[in-house]
């Protein structure tokens, strides 16, 4: 551990190298304990950070300009996993929530503290909000006239001079670092690196904080779907309380346990990005499926249409197991587009209830399927992704439809 072992206790060791031994995790906060005091760090100098205090070791800094929540969650975690690697504080965005079809038609900025905690964030590294990245730091160590902007030269190619970073070109990115009254000075270019942990020597030699004290990118810093290696960080992505509070009281108010969540990904869209597994125009890869076929391309089992756009026949098969076999006192149906209540009912009959509620924020959605006894994904959303990966730290059941293999159900069935 960096030669910080050293003097490290026998006790502090063998506590440690058992968790990495047996690959069992301990919570974050004792497993941040255990790194204290391994480290000589006193938990009062970690106390002592202060977001709003610049950071010399400086900033990584994006617009989160891919894709809707889901994407936008992924990118998250491989972001803290960059920011990390070169020990700089992370400058977290807000939600791009996209309105399109509710006035006024434009995009809207949610700050990350309305869905999840900032501070949980802090456990594993230092981050600080965009909004306070802004008003509290900005106007002395990044000002107007030094704002520099980074990018790969490829996406400077879209730019009309080829050599700027096409920061704001188009939505959501003009509208992203216009909320924030940003416009970039000068533009620095790259190649021939990439965000992954081989490079990292290269990112710090090429661009040290001394001279290069905010990378502020186009997009996030991370691949899409999140690798596998930076699932856990999923565990520090901690709800608000108030979101908690209100999601944990439609469960109470409209949910019977133990309830069965699923997710419906059925809209005309889906149906349309499917049409290339149909078509056999893709492979085992499309969006978030390495979370079910596996990561690496060649031993991925195949993506089928089932587990892209499951058929109604299928979505009864897989609810009527699972219900039966936790023995479901209700059903939780988040969607997109249809939720074939009726249908489902008159799978689990009329001693078990049904419930859509549809709910004006997705993030409820999230919530109540984290919560369920059990549930059933779709294989290539990342929005069941993020139901996905909650779950597996926390060790809740998940299965996806179209590939699941439950338990056999109890004798009484």
């Amino acid at each position: 551990m960096n030669g910080r072992m050293d003097g490290c206790p026998s006790i502090c060791f063998f506590l440690l190298s058992s968790h990495l031994f047996f690959l069992q995790m301990p919570p974050p906060s004792l497993l941040l304990l255990l790194l204290l005091w391994c480290g000589g760090v006193t938990p009062d100098s970690v106390m002592a950070y202060d977001p709003l205090v610049w950071d010399e070791n400086g900033y990584v800094l994006y617009c989160p300009c891919m894709g809707r929540f889901g994407n936008q969650a992924d990118h998250l975690l491989g972001s803290l996993a960059f920011a990390a690697m070169l020990n700089r504080t992370l400058v977290v965005p807000p939600w791009v929530v996209y309105r399109h079809q509710i006035a006024p038609y434009t995009n809207a900025h949610v700050a990350y503290s309305e869905y999840f905690q900032l501070e949980a964030l802090r456990e594993f590294h230092r981050v600080i909000s965009m909004e306070d990245f802004m008003q509290e730091l900005a106007p002395e160590h990044w000002p107007e006239g030094e704002r520099v902007a980074y990018c790969f030269d490829v996406a400077a190619q879209r730019s009309p001079d080829r050599l700027s970073c096409p920061m704001k070109d188009g939505n959501p990115f003009g509208p992203f670092w216009d909320h924030f009254n940003v416009d970039f000075d000068r533009s620095e270019l790259f190649s021939g690196i990439a965000f992954n942990s081989y490079y990292k020597t290269h990112w710090i030699d090429r661009y040290p904080a001394s001279q290069h004290p905010v990378l502020a990118l186009p997009g996030a810093p991370a691949q899409f779907p999140v690798l596998g290696e930076h699932r856990h960080l999923q565990r520090y992505v901690v709800w608000s309380e108030q979101l908690a509070r209100e999601a944990q009281d439609q469960i109470q108010a409209s949910l019977i346990r133990p309830y069965l969540g699923i997710h419906l990904r059925v809209g005309v869209d889906w149906k349309n990005a499917c049409n290339m597994v149909k078509e056999g125009t893709v492979g085992p890869h499309l969006m978030g499926s390495p979370q079910c076929v596996g990561y690496n391309r060649q031993t991925a089992r195949p993506l089928t249409m089932e587990m892209c756009l499951p058929s109604l026949a299928e979505i009864r098969r897989a609810v009527g197991t699972w219900a039966k076999t936790i023995d479901a006192k209700a059903v939780y149906i988040a969607t997109d587009s249809k939720t074939f209540s009726a249908e489902i009912g008159q799978v689990v009959g009329s001693q078990v209830k049904v419930v859509s509620l549809q709910p004006q924020l997705p993030q409820t959605d999230l919530y109540i399927l984290g919560q369920a006894d059990h549930f059933i994904g779709n294989c290539v959303s990342s929005f069941t992704a993020f139901v996905k990966r909650e779950r597996d730290v926390h060790g809740k059941s998940s299965s996806f439809f179209g590939m699941d293999d439950p338990p056999a159900p109890r004798d009484e069935f």
